[in-house]
């Protein structure tokens, strides 16, 4: 699939999707959010897909807004790129509406700056994986703006209502330990070693019954939002669809044969 501004590339049951503006620190143009839409898209719908990982390329995972190009369309009339106010808005709420409703887990791979909506970004997805060099905040006060794009709603819920509002209000970047300290990335490591470490998460992920990944994942979005027993109810479904899976006979198999199990999927 050839994507304007945007790396796709599928291998091992893992989707990987470079963010590829690196003179502009993969600030996002409207021809990037559009194919980023379509990848992740194509990620969910490919059942031969298990893991999705989003990076940047060169030193940046995502600035934000490409302000400057905001700039120049409301200069020339063009007001926010896409038409009836919504297109850099990262087009509109689609992209992170779509990636919500993604049950395959999703891994960021923060190799540098992630700030505004490339931090939003990064709460979107389920890990993240923090490279030394990576620094992340949400700056929208300082702008006169608000996150509009699921920042203020996955924030307290990552990490704790005061957390949140030292970020949202206060406005100030954070580093990659101090991300990590505050529970806001699963793991910082040196710069050199975050592509290996975030190939190695999402091969043993990957590795897993990806019914069952994917399962415990919605279950655990619809905790978000629902009560205890409604929740249960649900998990007792969908663990009757799973024992009639072939995964859950490989899975036993394996366990009965002392090996690794291969799963299929099905």
């Amino acid at each position: 699939m050839e994507l304007q501004d945007l790396i796709y590339t599928k291998e091992d049951h893992i989707a990987t999707v470079t963010l590829n503006r690196p003179e502009r620190l993969n600030a996002f143009s409207g021809a990037m959010t559009a194919g980023l839409i379509r990848a992740m898209q194509d990620a969910k719908d490919d059942n031969d897909i298990r893991i999705i990982v989003i990076t940047g390329a060169g030193r940046g995972f995502c600035s934000g807004l490409d302000l400057a190009a905001q700039a120049e369309a409301q200069s020339s009339g063009a007001g926010r790129a896409g038409g009836g106010g919504g297109g850099y808005r990262v087009g509109g709420t689609r992209l992170s509406s779509l990636m919500l409703s993604i049950d395959k887990p999703i891994i960021a791979s923060v190799n540098g700056p992630a700030v505004g909506w490339g931090f939003e970004l990064a709460l979107l997805c389920d890990i993240r994986i923090a490279s030394s060099n990576a620094v992340m905040g949400d700056m929208h006060v300082k702008r006169g703006l608000v996150p509009d794009n699921g920042g203020h709603w996955l924030l307290p819920r990552l990490i704790g209502w005061a957390k949140a509002s030292e970020i949202m209000f206060l406005g100030e970047r954070m580093d990659a330990a101090e991300a990590e300290r505050i529970g806001l990335v699963n793991k910082a490591v040196p710069h050199e070693e975050l592509e290996s470490v975030t190939k190695d998460w999402a091969t043993r992920m990957a590795n897993n019954a990806p019914l069952a990944v994917q399962t415990a994942k919605r279950q655990m979005r619809l905790g978000l939002s629902s009560d205890y027993e409604s929740n249960l109810e649900f998990s007792i479904f969908a663990q009757g669809r799973l024992f009639q899976t072939e995964d859950f006979r490989e899975g036993v198999r394996s366990f009965t044969e002392k090996r690794e199990p291969t799963f299929q999927g099905k």
